[in-house]
């Protein structure tokens, strides 16, 4: 589809609060807090609705944007670089998943973008709030595996729990 109809997208997008009310973020940041308690990475969800119409004129991707938020929520800020960002971004119906640089050489991309195919997957279905507890439960596995829990050590929360709607 061309620039005019993405935007076009992004103008008229459905509000993210309509498929994750209040009690959905929720049950999204208590699936999270019990993830973290199995694992020392952190793990952060935000979705929005539409980017600002300048972005999505100047062409910026879904995955330039999860980028961004990366950044500007500091997923990139853990002690042992196991941060990992699930971005929804509704307009462009598109899920990233950025991950720190201490996966580097441990989880592959087509790992990354087989967790993104599943929560796409229930998401088409119409089950927003399953898809990300699928994507948390498959990176849940993925952080058991290459930062489990240490007997005796206490693992700080060093990421909010809650989910972040941008914008």
């Amino acid at each position: 589809m061309g620039t005019i109809g993405r935007l076009w997208r992004h103008a008229f997008a459905r509000p993210a609060r309509s498929l994750f009310p209040a009690d959905s973020l929720q049950r999204i940041a208590e699936l999270i807090r019990v993830s973290e308690s199995r694992h020392r990475g952190e793990i952060c969800f935000a979705v929005e609705s539409d980017m600002p119409l300048g972005a999505v004129w100047r062409g910026v991707s879904p995955r330039e944007r999860a980028q961004q938020a990366f950044s500007n929520l500091r997923v990139w800020n853990t002690a042992a670089n196991n941060g990992v960002l699930v971005y929804l971004q509704l307009a462009d119906r598109r899920i990233e998943i950025v991950a720190d640089r201490g996966f580097d050489g441990l989880v592959s991309a087509e790992q990354w973008r087989g967790i993104c195919q599943l929560m796409e997957e229930r998401l088409t279905a119409g089950e927003a709030e399953a898809a990300v507890a699928e994507g948390i439960e498959a990176i849940t596995g993925l952080l058991e595996t290459h930062f489990p829990q240490r007997p005796g050590e206490v693992d700080e929360d060093e990421l909010p729990d809650a989910p972040v709607i941008l914008r």
